[in-house]
């Protein structure tokens, strides 16, 4: 079932079309970290007019994904070790947020579509296939954060996705993604179950994993 099948979505705004442009050029490093941002080579690439695009980086600007320099103009925030860890001490709260609220609130066509999410993301990992990981993975995320209907959680946790993601990308060579689609599944039975303890653990599972993620990475 496709996320179109569960609700029709309202017509975007050019400037939310544009920003998750961005933020996928972001978070799959194809904006480098530090990389200056170019109004024009951003036209080109996503060919949505200035103003969604100026409108795009401010909200960039004001969630970290991108810095403005005095006399440097804009560009792509810098990957901090260190505080990735914080990133992902805030994630887990508000991860445990949404994990209960969709437990108990999602509907049964969105628990199906969690779990099947969560399925591709095995199928992926098995195979190897990172691009089609990390697609399912931001499928079963738009589910989950519709289901949970807490829109002030949603707002705060999805920058810090893009910042794990962005690590990911980074640095996935240590990392086994295996492990983290099998915690995505213990997150994902929760919610079909309607079970929040168990939810909010599997929750708490992918945290640890992301965590032990970044600490061997640090530790290099």
């Amino acid at each position: 079932m496709s996320t179109t099948a569960l609700r029709t979505p309202p017509k975007r705004r050019a400037a939310d079309v544009a920003y998750d442009a961005i933020e996928a050029m972001i978070a799959t490093l194809q904006l480098e970290p530090g990389a200056p941002v170019v109004e024009a080579d951003l036209v080109e690439r996503t060919q949505m007019g200035r103003t969604p695009l100026r409108e795009a980086l401010l909200r960039m600007v004001s969630i970290g994904l991108v810095v403005q320099q005095p006399r440097r103009g804009l560009r792509v925030s810098n990957i901090d070790l260190a505080e990735h860890l914080d990133v992902i001490l805030t994630r887990r709260v508000l991860e445990g947020v949404i994990a209960a609220g969709s437990a108990r609130r999602a509907t049964a066509a969105q628990r199906k579509a969690i779990v099947d999410r969560a399925a591709k993301m095995i199928k992926a990992a098995e195979r190897g296939n990172l691009a089609a990981y990390m697609a399912a993975d931001h499928e079963l995320d738009i589910v989950n954060h519709e289901a949970c209907r807490n829109s002030s959680a949603v707002k705060s946790v999805v920058p810090l996705i893009v910042q794990c993601r962005r690590f990911w990308y980074a640095y996935q060579h240590e990392g086994e993604i295996t492990e983290a689609a099998r915690f995505h599944m213990v997150l994902a039975q929760g919610i079909a179950t309607g079970d929040e303890a168990a939810a909010v653990r599997g929750a708490n599972q992918l945290m640890d994993y992301l965590e032990g993620f970044a600490r061997r990475v640090i530790e290099i």
